[in-house]
Order: structure tokens, then sequence, then C-alpha cells
């Protein structure tokens, strides 16, 4: 309990940046998976608090993942009722934690480091060029947005360049402001200030942002962004609408094949997704720690039963928003810190 009061100054502006990042990633990848938008909550949820307590990871983030996409997608059309799906999900935790019992987290030991690099730099270059027609307001197509071919038959590049003939003025100066507003955050002048340094910039961004949508469009005679451009939660007007959102499973669909299909399909390629992830988290890591590769199966095993029982979509360790952990921690540690904690470590591999 100590060791977290300790380091609550540094966690808890990170805190606040994987927040902002994982919130619409939870939203958008609930809307492409065919779910509700409650079950991305439910999942980050679970991934953040259950898998964050029980893994052994001081910087990897969980919550429902790109990856996962188009096999929830697929899982719960073969399935043909939620109530199943999530039964496959809670099974493909129950898969995770044997996985974990039986030192499977092994095979990450075997993947090359070319491997890691290139999967960093592929999700970069993804994330940036899905990301441009949404930057200038541009947000017709959701669905099939992680892949290369979309389902309204257009592809990465050529909805690029049809969203030029839709930009929202609101929406592109609300983008390039924020683009501009983090590249600012990540200059020497404001890592040398001890007060900002403090304050996340992705936080400023989302300030910016509402401020310009809310206050400043009129003024400046730019259109208010419309709904479908905002970022839509599910809203309870009483207590007993807000627990009518949540979707249990259905265990009379156990002995359905489709559901332990799904559940297998489900189970490992979550698992190779967290191995991989949590490989490339260890290698940002500035203070080299290592994570327990057993122990974080069967972590991400008991958030897939949690989320599942709870109506989630299934989780795994999500690079971006581990990433970004990293860099919010990398500003506010110390040299001293990191060459405090990287003596420690060398110096127990050495006993």
């Amino acid at each position: 309990m100590t060791a977290i009061f300790k380091s609550i100054g540094k966690d808890l502006p990170a805190s606040l940046v994987v927040t902002l990042v994982a919130l619409p990633l939870c939203l958008g990848i609930a809307l492409a998976s065919g779910a509700t938008l409650f079950s991305g909550i439910i999942a980050g949820i679970a991934g953040g608090i259950v898998t964050g307590l029980l893994s052994g990871s001081q910087l990897s983030v969980s919550g429902p993942a790109a990856g996962l996409t188009t096999i929830v997608a697929l899982a719960i059309t073969r399935v043909q009722a939620y109530e199943a799906f999530l039964l496959a999900v809670m099974l493909a935790g129950t898969i995770q934690i044997v996985l974990g019992f039986v030192k499977a987290g092994i095979i990450g030991d075997y993947v090359p480091n070319s491997v890691i690099k290139g999967m960093m730099a592929a999700i970069g270059i993804i994330l940036i060029m899905k990301q441009l027609p949404h930057l200038i307001g541009y947000d017709a197509n959701f669905e099939g947005d992680e892949n290369f071919l979309q389902p309204n038959q257009e592809n990465t590049f050529t909805a690029i360049g049809n969203a030029i003939d839709y930009i929202t003025p609101t929406a592109a100066i609300t983008g390039i402001l924020s683009i501009a507003l983090l590249r600012f955050w990540e200059t020497s002048f404001i890592k040398k200030n001890q007060l900002l340094k403090l304050i996340p910039g992705p936080l400023l961004a989302v300030i910016a942002g509402v401020v310009i949508n809310q206050w400043l469009a009129a003024p400046l005679h730019l259109e208010v962004l419309e709904k479908k451009h905002l970022v839509t939660l599910p809203v309870a007007d009483s207590l007993t609408s807000f627990f009518s959102f949540f979707v249990f499973p259905d265990w009379q669909y156990i002995t359905k094949q489709e559901v332990w299909i799904s559940a297998g399909t489900i189970a490992v390629v979550a698992s190779l997704e967290t191995l991989l992830g949590i490989e490339a988290v260890d290698k940002l890591d500035p203070l080299k720690r290592i994570t327990p590769t057993n122990r974080e199966l069967k972590a991400q095993g008991i958030g897939n039963m949690v989320s599942g029982f709870f109506g989630g979509l299934p989780i795994t360790s999500v690079v971006v928003r581990s990433s970004a952990n990293v860099s919010a921690q990398i500003i506010n540690h110390t040299p001293w810190d990191i060459l405090t904690t990287q003596r420690n470590f060398y110096s127990r591999i050495t006993q």
C-alpha cells in the first residue's frame, strides 16, 4: 500500500493519459465488432482493474483490442446469440488460465525482435493512415476501418482521398490544433518546467477540443460538430435503466460446438497478442523490468472471465494504450529513478 501512494504523483498523470486513449478505443472497437458500446466500457474496466491488479507488468494496459475485432464480429455471428458469445469469452478466459498454469507463456521468448519492432511500426502506420479521414471530420465509415478493404468498397488509400471532399472545418481545426499542442508538450521547454510537465498533454488536447466546439465555433462562424463526430456514451436515466445495460452469459449454450470453437479462437489469438504486447512494452520500459508471462496469461484469463460475465468484450494487452502509459511514465521519471532501478535489475540477474 505504501508503494502505491509513493508513486501516485507519477501514476495519476499517466492514468489520465491512458484513460483518454483507452475510452475512444473501447467504444470504437465495440462498434466495429457489432456489440453494444457498453460492452466496450465493461471490457475496459475489467482490463484496467481486474487484469491490472493481477498482472505482473508495471506498464501494460489491457482492454478490448483492435486485433480481435474481426474475430469477435465473426464469433457473435457464428453463435447467433450475444449471451452465447459472452459464454465463449468466459471459456476463453478459462483456457488462458490453463495456459498460464502449463507455462505456455514461454512462447513469447521465441518471437524475434524484428517481429516486435515490425508489429509496432505497422500499428503506428495503420493508426496514422486510418485516422487521417477522421482528422478532417470524415466519419462516414467506422465498421471495417481496421481493415485495408472496407465494406463501402473503399480501401485505406481511397478513403483518405475521398475524405478531402468532405472536410469539416471545425474538426480539421480541432485535430490540427490538438496535434500541434501535443507536439509542443514534448518540447524541452515543457519538460524543464516542473509544473507543466505534470499536466498530461492529451488532457489539454481534449479540453481544447471541447472549448473550440462548445464556445469558439459560433463566434468564429464555424459549424458546431454534429453528434456523429462526437464520442457517444450510453446514458441511463434511472438505476433500473443502468442495470439493463448488463447482459449475462447463458449456460444453456455450453454444449454448442460453435461456442467452444469461438472460445478456443479467442483464447489463442488473445494470448498471442498479449505475449507480443508485453514483450513490446518491456522493450519500451526505460526501467528494464520484465513481465512474468505465465502470470500475465492467468491475469488475462481472469480478466476475460469477469468481462464476459458482465457482458463485456474479450481483452488483451494493448500496445497502443501501453505505449501511451510508457510515454507518460517516462515524463515523470527522473534519471536517478531509471539508473537506480536498472542497477537493482542487473544486480538481481547476476546473483
